[in-house]
């Protein structure tokens, strides 16, 4: 009889973990996919915005890497701001194509400054135009189902 109980309570708690570790599993999967979905959206503004709004911030004048993504942080009311660990690889990228120069500060030696070349401004300039008529078929979009979803 004890015997009996003692077999009964071990398949129920093995049945237990199973059902545990099945909710763990389908938790994790959940998570996964909202990261992965975030990682997705955060994409579409580092890949496709952020050269584009980087080269925006250069025509205003020259600056560093940390006051780009303070500037777009500001300009964007703290909606969107990069990291720097996003802004420094860009720049790089940016500079080895000719758009924008790099020099360290005279007084600052650890601070790099960067400056938008002719080349960079030429290249906003085509981007801008590109860009203009997306990206207002986006925030349509955007509207739609902002409207469809919560109106």
């Amino acid at each position: 009889m004890v015997e009996d109980e003692l077999g009964r309570d071990l398949n129920d708690i093995k049945a237990e973990e199973k059902k545990l570790y099945e909710e763990y599993k389908r938790k994790l999967q959940e998570l996964r996919k909202v990261k992965t979905e975030n990682e997705a959206v955060g994409q579409v503004f580092t890949k496709g915005l952020l050269p584009i709004y980087t080269l925006y911030i250069l025509v205003q004048g020259p600056t560093n890497g940390n006051d780009i993504s303070h500037q777009i942080g500001k300009r964007t009311n703290g909606f969107w701001i990069p990291s720097t660990g996003g802004i420094y690889p860009l720049l790089k990228k940016l500079e080895k194509q000719g758009f924008i120069e790099g020099s360290w500060d005279e007084e600052k030696k650890s601070q790099k400054i960067y400056r938008i070349t002719n080349k960079g401004i030429e290249e906003f300039e085509h981007k801008k135009e590109l860009l203009k008529s997306k990206i207002e078929e986006a925030l349509e979009v955007f509207k739609i189902i902002k409207e469809d979803l919560y109106d």
